[in-house]
Parts: C-alpha cells; sequence; structure tokens
C-alpha cells in the first residue's frame, strides 16, 4: 500500500513539471450566453404633426345642410287631380209654370189640357234627344203634341216647351211630365190639378227657344 502510495505522488510531481504555461489556461468553453448589459427601456414617443387652420367639426363637415327651398316633396301637386277623369252626371230641373184648357178643332178633339213646363240642364253634359212626355189621368186620345223632343239641350241652357193632351171635359186634370234623353228618363213631375189654371202674363213668347239659364 505504501508503495501504491508513493508511486502516485512521484507521478503526480512529474506530471506538474511539465506544465509550462504561465497562467493556467481557461476550462473548455461551455456553450453559454454572452452576458451582455440590460437593454435601455426606449419609450416611443409618438409623432405628431401640427396642422395650422381653423378644422371643422365632423358634423359640419360630413352632413350637408339643404336650404328648406330645395327639399323634395313626395306629395302629389295638384295637376294629379286636374288629370282626375269627370264621371257624366246628366241632370235636369223641370218645372211646370202653368197650364190652361182650351178646344182643339184642328184635330177634331174637344177639350184640351195644354201644360207649359221649363225644363234646365243643370248636369255636366249635353242632353242629345232630350224629350219631353205630358200624359193626364183622365187622357182619352193621344194628341200629337203630347211629346216634344229637341235635337239637344247644351249644358247650362233652358227651354220652354208647351205640352197638349185629349182630357175630359170640365174635369179636374192631375197631369205628368217625363222628361228624358236618349229614352232615358231622368225626372218626372207632377201636378194634381189643371184646369182653368191660367198662365201669369199669358202663353210665354220663348217657346222651343234655348237659351242660357236665367239665375
Amino acid at each position: 500500500m505504501k508503495k501504491i502510495t508513493a508511486l502516485m505522488l512521484l507521478i503526480t510531481t512529474a506530471l506538474t513539471s511539465c506544465i509550462t504555461w504561465s497562467v493556467n489556461p481557461q476550462p473548455f468553453p461551455v456553450m453559454t450566453a454572452i452576458p451582455t448589459h440590460l437593454p435601455g427601456i426606449l419609450t416611443p414617443t409618438p409623432l405628431i404633426i401640427t396642422i395650422t387652420g381653423t378644422l371643422q367639426t365632423p358634423t359640419e363637415a360630413v352632413t350637408p345642410t339643404l336650404p328648406l327651398t330645395e327639399t323634395p316633396s313626395l306629395t302629389p301637386t295638384s295637376a294629379t287631380a286636374t288629370n282626375t277623369p269627370i264621371t257624366p252626371s246628366p241632370q235636369v230641373n223641370v218645372q211646370i209654370i202653368g197650364c190652361n184648357t182650351s178646344i182643339d178643332i184642328t184635330h177634331a178633339m174637344g177639350e184640351v189640357t195644354n201644360a207649359y213646363l221649363t225644363i234646365q240642364n243643370t248636369g255636366n253634359v249635353d242632353l242629345p234627344n232630350m224629350c219631353a212626355l205630358l200624359r193626364a189621368l183622365d187622357e182619352d186620345r193621344d194628341h200629337p203634341d203630347k211629346k216634344v223632343c229637341l235635337d239637344n239641350l247644351p249644358v247650362g241652357n233652358q227651354t220652354t216647351l208647351k205640352l197638349t193632351v185629349d182630357s175630359a171635359y170640365k174635369q179636374d186634370t192631375l197631369i205628368q211630365v217625363d222628361v228624358s234623353t236618349n229614352e232615358t228618363v231622368l225626372l218626372r213631375v207632377d201636378k194634381p190639378s189643371c184646369t182653368d189654371i191660367g198662365l201669369f202674363g199669358g202663353e210665354p213668347a220663348d217657346l222651343n227657344v234655348i237659351k242660357p239659364i236665367v239665375p
């Protein structure tokens, strides 16, 4: 054992005497990170661009203001109403202004009843082939003048007609007048009695004359 120890001591001494470096070499480098200084903390400074002039608010820049007179309107104008078609409406006003009795020798009839009536076109269309027909409760034979017709009665015009029926002698006569246009009856007017009722101022002078309606 002492020999082994002495031998190891001798080998160690020999190896030590073989080292010629004045500075011992560094141990084999290990792959470790090279220490560095802590990085400085840089606070990024924003780039501020200064624009000279007056800035407008978003409301003024984005929302345009239109004059009130230029505001579009979707309300239909009155022109639409003028294009609405007018429905034809034939209307008449009939007035029996008087009646009387007479003797008709020309047609070999005895007593006849004459009725005088004014017809006014108060509608919005003309009345072509306008006719007035007279009837009597005690009527006997058909008188040729019991129906009188006009070619046309324009809007806003009137006419006065004389109609005659064959009636009983000295009897109260209920009369009825039908006014029609193109065979369509527009109005029917009755008069309960037409015996010996004189006309104010006598027989009208403008029979069968078409003239504007008198207010």
